[in-house]
């Protein structure tokens, strides 16, 4: 596979996405992160952030302290990706109903 183009999975893979949108507003704690994005396993919530991390999106900041905690964020690149991933987002959403549509006028023509 090309490496823009596994890239571009990472960016914009089911968790991906939704990783980068709820970091935009600000850090989050593992299991704040978890409970924003809501039906994601530890597993591949732990998963997804390893990978945008290693791409150079998220950074992760562990503190010294008792329980332990860490920190995830964006880096200056991972927030630019999560700026656009967000617009292609909003658009969904304010396009949904013409989707919708479409998709019950293909079944019609379809059944």
């Amino acid at each position: 596979m090309c490496p823009h183009r596994l890239v571009l999975e990472h960016v914009t893979s089911r968790w991906g996405v939704l990783v980068l949108i709820n970091l935009l507003d600000h850090p989050h704690r593992f299991s704040e992160l978890r409970r924003a994005i809501g039906r994601v396993s530890e597993k591949m919530l732990t998963q997804t952030l390893q990978t945008l991390e290693r791409d150079g999106f998220v950074h992760r900041e562990a503190h010294p302290v008792i329980p332990p905690r860490v920190d995830y964020s964006l880096t200056p690149l991972g927030r630019e990706a999560a700026e656009r991933v967000r617009e292609v987002a909003e658009w969904t959403q304010h396009r949904l109903d013409q989707v919708l549509k479409a998709r019950e006028e293909y079944d019609a023509r379809r059944a």
